[in-house]
């Protein structure tokens, strides 16, 4: 599933192609691509047309076009949920049409369109009212259960680290618990952790206050090397607005390297079952604790 660099370069290729723009036309083509909107595919795209898109948001891992509020009516928005392959694709209207296309949505200035290709069918995109946080901000009904992600202005350091020393969890869990922090999923989890020589299973409450801001500061590293590299592409199903892959792939430490040395110190990179999923870690560098349990 894409992690907060790959949400945030598409993010960014919206901010830059379809922000100011009206729409013109929606083409659902596959059901389950809209399954998350209430109304279902004739619904979003009665509401989408006419609307003016205002910005491009994100929150950790999720995505939203803000549409311009019509008086008297709450803001909505239309949340991209990108799932395992999900993509969202600035193509010009006469440009082929992918194999997974699901989503077509169409300009009133006959410029480049937005497409929605996902080829497992896991993501999709819905209409959903953004609503006031404590923190003062507005994001989509749906995510206010989310917390902000380490490379957001307004992310609180301190609490941050107060909440990660109170967890009886392993500190890996901790990382990849989006109510804590968000936008870090299993990859980024594992660079960082790495980084700051911390064993994924280690319990949280164990951290030293200086221990937790290393660790805080090496995911902000990892994240923010991954965003410039366009994110982490290991195959075709994560591409950015304009088709490109990432390339962070070829700066990975320990993720998906098993049984290669560890860059620092040389000892094999082994592999580990977590959370229904893999942990990479280098067993010199990163010590496991003397009972590793999840």
């Amino acid at each position: 599933m894409p992690e907060l660099p790959e949400v945030e370069t598409v993010r960014d290729g919206l901010q830059r192609w379809v922000v100011g723009r009206t729409v013109a036309v929606v083409e659902v083509r596959h059901p389950r691509a809209v399954r998350r909107h209430p109304g279902g595919g004739d619904d979003l795209a009665a509401r989408l047309v006419g609307t003016r898109i205002a910005a491009a948001a994100r929150r950790g891992k999720y995505l939203w076009l803000p549409l311009d509020a019509v008086a008297g009516a709450a803001q909505d928005c239309l949340v991209a949920h990108l799932g395992m392959s999900g993509q969202l694709l600035v193509r010009a209207p006469q440009a082929p049409q992918e194999r997974h296309l699901h989503v077509r949505i169409g300009f009133t200035d006959g410029g480049p369109e937005l497409r929605f290709v996902d080829q497992r069918t896991f993501g999709g995109l819905l209409l959903d009212p953004l609503v006031p946080t404590a923190e003062g901000d507005t994001v989509p009904a749906r995510v206010t259960h989310i917390a902000r992600d380490p490379i957001d202005p307004a992310f609180d350091d301190g609490l941050f680290q107060a909440r990660l020393r109170r967890r009886d969890s392993a500190v890996k869990r901790a990382l990849l618990d989006q109510t804590l922090v968000s936008g870090i999923g299993n990859i980024y989890a594992d660079e960082s952790l790495w980084r700051a020589r911390l064993h994924g299973q280690r319990r949280a409450r164990t951290l030293t206050r200086a221990a937790a801001g290393e660790l805080l500061g090496q995911v902000r590293a990892v994240l923010g090397e991954a965003l410039a590299a366009g994110g982490t592409s290991f195959d075709a199903l994560y591409v950015d607005v304009d088709g490109h892959s990432g390339y962070f792939e070829r700066s990975l430490a320990v993720y998906g390297r098993e049984g290669e040395p560890c860059p620092r110190c040389g000892a094999i990179v082994r592999r580990t079952a977590f959370m229904n999923r893999s942990s990479f870690f280098c067993p010199r560098c990163q010590r496991p604790p003397r009972a590793a349990t999840e």
